[in-house]
């Protein structure tokens, strides 16, 4: 860890996000460029999937801050289409037929809500410090359920998720220690609520679990601080990377660039179409 300078003053923290950790993890390339170089190096241009998670997560942000009376799945669909964010689609034509899934998606979602239930936090950045970290981060949502705060996280990939996907989350650990820190509450539970298939996937946290996911980020921080050399590390998510144009070993390894709409499952369209 850097020092600050001073004989006998104390290590400085390594400041970080969840995301900035697991980029490293990643690879340790596409972390120089994302939050070393600068300027930044141009990204390759915008994916469709994520066009389609921001927005979705967006129009369940907006929702919180209409009435109670008003929270319907039909307003979502609305907040959802003025939300609406797309870009890196095919065409038009594919835009279009995934604004409509995306709309059902989160009127269906908000249909089984209890909307009543009013959360702690959405999109609540929390934070906390360890020894060698001060961590903070951006949670989807925040709920209060008996006494405890329960972290919500929302997922609108087309891949299946399970109980083990919450469980070995680095991001949500963190993020219940943040909530801990930050809403001076008792925290565990962390959700993944996987908008396309309606589940969601728990886990409770105990001591012992969180504590190796702090190590883990630990461990993380303290590679990065004392890094000098950023080696590519060459996998199948080369090619998803917004770097991929500036890295030959991440070119090699993908065979190619992804068209900007590889990440939609193309299968799911609004019903009718």
């Amino acid at each position: 860890m850097d020092q600050l300078g001073l004989e006998g003053m104390p290590t400085r923290l390594f400041a970080c996000t969840p995301s900035k950790l697991l980029t490293w993890s990643d690879c340790p390339r596409r972390y120089r460029f994302q939050y070393v170089d600068r300027p930044t190096p141009q990204r390759g241009p915008a994916w469709a999937h994520n066009s389609v998670g921001t927005s979705v997560h967006l129009a369940l942000a907006r929702l919180w801050d209409l009435p109670v009376t008003s929270r319907t799945p039909d307003a979502a669909r609305r907040l959802l289409e003025t939300a609406w964010q797309g870009v890196g689609f095919a065409d038009d034509d594919q835009a279009l037929r995934w604004r409509g899934y995306a709309g059902d998606m989160v009127a269906s979602y908000v249909r089984g809500l209890d909307v009543e239930a009013e959360p702690r936090g959405v999109e609540r950045t929390v934070a906390f410090t360890s020894a060698t970290l001060a961590v903070s981060g951006r949670v989807d949502r925040v709920d209060e359920r008996d006494g405890a705060v329960v972290v919500v996280d929302y997922k609108t990939g087309r891949s299946a998720l399970s109980s083990d996907d919450a469980r070995g989350s680095l991001a949500l650990a963190l993020y219940v220690l943040g909530c801990r820190r930050t809403f001076h509450r008792p925290a565990a539970r962390v959700e993944l609520h996987h908008l396309p298939s309606g589940t969601v996937h728990a886990w409770e946290h105990t001591e012992e679990s969180l504590e190796r996911h702090l190590g883990r980020a630990e461990v993380i921080a303290a590679e990065v601080a004392a890094a000098v050399d950023y080696p590519a590390r060459p996998s199948s998510l080369c090619a998803w990377c917004d770097f991929a144009q500036h890295c030959p070993e991440g070119r090699e390894a993908s065979g190619g660039p992804k068209k900007p709409w590889a990440g939609l499952a193309e299968e799911r369209v609004p019903p009718g179409e």
